[in-house]
């Protein structure tokens, strides 16, 4: 079967930031050295990213998927992309980088996708595609100078919802929005004319009543 694209399968470089930069005077953040590998292969074109400093998921158009340990966070954004964040591993002496390792569910069995080194200074990383419908787990573990091993890597699962999901989702969400406004307009109606309509002619007719005795 065909591997779902994720960020890093094209040589370019140029993934998109959805934080925001330094203000003027802030001291820059150090920039994030990274090379991809496809479907787990080492080696790979050698790029630089900036932090996504400022970045906040929103609850309208993010969904945070965390780790058991808390430590790898996965914010799902709703164009498809995806932003990872993690803080800084303890011990930080001796620290090289980190490895992320990602796969996804298949039919039968489970598939490798793209494999990301990262430079000790990284504390995120951006995968612009994710396909829809399709369980993703991608797994970061720090990599130490020796002869410190390599603690436990951090793992995250998630599923993208597809597109055709969230347009339908958007649409829904505003149909019913105007419904519940029309609905609020005719009640205002309807006590409108009950109150100035109605009431005059009921009056009327309690007054003719004694008139008839």
């Amino acid at each position: 079967p065909s591997r779902p694209p994720m960020s890093g399968t094209a040589p370019s470089c140029a993934p998109q930031i959805p934080g925001g930069r330094s203000s003027p005077g802030e001291e820059e953040p150090p920039w994030c050295p990274y090379k991809v590998g496809a479907e787990g292969s080492a080696g790979g074109r050698l790029c630089f990213r900036p932090a996504a400093r400022g970045f906040q998921c929103a609850a309208r158009s993010c969904r945070a998927h965390r780790s058991p340990g808390g430590a790898l966070v996965a914010n799902v954004l709703r164009n498809g992309s995806v932003l990872l964040q993690w803080g800084p591993p303890r011990p930080a002496a001796g620290l090289r980088g980190f490895a992320l390792n990602c796969s996804w569910d298949g039919t039968y069995t489970r598939f490798p996708c793209d494999s990301v080194e990262l430079g000790a200074a990284c504390r995120d990383y951006l995968l612009p595609e994710a396909h829809g419908s399709v369980r993703y787990r991608l797994c970061l573990q720090p990599r130490y100078a020796p002869p410190r091993p390599a603690p436990p890597a951090q793992c995250v699962e998630f599923r993208v919802e597809p597109a055709a999901m969230r347009d339908i989702v958007v649409a829904m969400t505003a149909v019913g929005g105007s419904i519940c406004v029309m609905l609020v307009f005719i009640c205002l109606l309807v006590a409108y004319i009950t109150e100035n309509l109605m009431s005059p002619a009921l009056a009327g007719a309690a007054a003719a009543a004694p008139r008839r005795a």
